[in-house]
């Protein structure tokens, strides 16, 4: 048990994202309310981004430009690839953001015409009334 504690304390951030994920899920899972599904969708989509953009960070690295490339002065220095941040997890992560607006853009506007249809926006109610028609 002493050996797990450093290791649970080192990776705080990826415990924080799992406790978001499981918020996310759950309120897409167990409410009944449409408005509170699509924030649990945003939370867990959020969850999911944070925790790509912290699996892309690496300590003591430089982000993947060139100084000097184009036929400035200075000398050419040895450079390895293990100094270099990877950009392509914030990159898909940068699309992913704006899918993730767009969904929560079409969602609310598909919320609002279920309310101004059913004057509700509980799952149960909806139902009821879907089942009547």
């Amino acid at each position: 048990m002493t050996d797990l504690l450093p290791l649970i304390v080192a990776k705080y951030n990826y415990w924080l994202y799992v406790i978001l994920m499981m918020i996310g899920l759950y309120a897409m899972i167990a409410k009944n309310n449409l408005i509170k599904k699509l924030v649990g969708m945003n939370i867990f989509q959020t969850a999911i981004i944070l925790f790509y953009v912290s699996i892309g960070y690496k300590t003591d690295a430089t982000i993947p430009i060139i100084q000097n490339a184009h036929g400035g002065s200075g000398g050419h220095a040895v450079i390895h690839a293990a100094d270099y941040i990877n950009p392509l997890p914030h990159v898909l992560m940068l699309t992913a953001i704006v899918v993730s607006v767009a969904t929560f853009g079409v969602a609310m506007a598909l919320a609002v015409r279920i309310y101004q249809r059913y004057q509700t926006l509980e799952e149960d109610e909806i139902r009821m009334r879907l089942s009547e028609e």
